[in-house]
């Protein structure tokens, strides 16, 4: 037995029992983590407020079995300090909210092993919800360079100048999801697109992090993007993510 603590944000939460929870969370040292937050559920409960989908949490973990994550049971969540409560400023806005919960969705997705460090998916998370509860850019915006920058980081980078195939130097017209990106006529395959050169300008700027170039787009390029990168996450991923499907653009 033995206590440990980890930064993370609640990524979920499902009822259990008749005031209990499990809260899954993307910590920084620990992946991510399941664990059972005992009467959270009751009305009184100042703790269980801390817990929310969006929270970026302190939490002080009581682990069974030996110190490990997953042994003869959950851990159990004994203290919580909110570092930030970015669900706050993102769950009061619906285009917020609904880009925000398939940020935590995919978060999840690209984690699939518990007690796994994901560093650089944990940081890419804290700081697009900083962006989100931020309002500085529109939140499709801010989703679809979490979701890229989450498949670059995971090794699944797109290209959106050089051919993918062949490196030759861009621009080049096509894409293929299932090529990497932008491919050249040499390489082009069958299921190719050609989408505008604004759309795939906007989803270089969205992965580097030029959002001078990103604020300045056209809602139609960046709906086209969005077509673009919602797919070529699915083929990745295998399944597309839920949440999608309600997001505002």
């Amino acid at each position: 037995m033995s206590l440990f603590r980890d930064d993370g944000i609640v990524l979920r939460t499902q009822k259990l029992g008749e005031a209990d929870r499990i809260i899954t969370l993307l910590t920084r040292n620990n992946g991510r983590v399941r664990a059972v937050a005992r009467g959270v559920r009751r009305t009184k409960s100042k703790f269980g407020a801390r817990l929310e989908p969006f929270s970026h949490v302190d939490v002080q973990f009581f682990a069974r079995g030996g110190g490990e994550l997953i042994g003869r049971g959950l851990p159990l969540c004994t203290q919580s300090e909110t570092i930030a409560p970015y669900g706050g400023s993102i769950v009061t806005d619906y285009a917020r909210y609904t880009a925000g919960t398939a940020m935590l969705e995919t978060a999840e997705r690209f984690t699939d092993h518990e007690g796994e460090p994901a560093v650089q998916q944990y940081l890419l998370l804290v700081g697009a919800l900083r962006t989100l509860a931020a309002g500085d850019h529109e939140p499709h915006l801010v989703l679809d360079a979490f979701l890229l920058r989450s498949l670059a980081v995971n090794g699944y980078a797109p290209s959106f100048d050089d051919c993918a195939k062949c490196g030759m130097p861009g621009p080049n017209r096509f894409f293929s999801v299932g090529a990497g990106g932008v491919i050249c006529g040499e390489c082009r395959v069958p299921g190719s697109v050609v989408p505008s050169a604004e759309s795939l300008t906007l989803l270089g700027a969205l992965l580097t992090g030029d959002w001078e170039t990103a604020d300045a787009c056209e809602l139609r390029h960046a709906r086209e993007g969005s077509g673009l990168v919602a797919a070529y996450l699915h083929w990745h991923l295998e399944r597309g993510l839920r949440s999608l499907r309600y997001v505002e653009k």
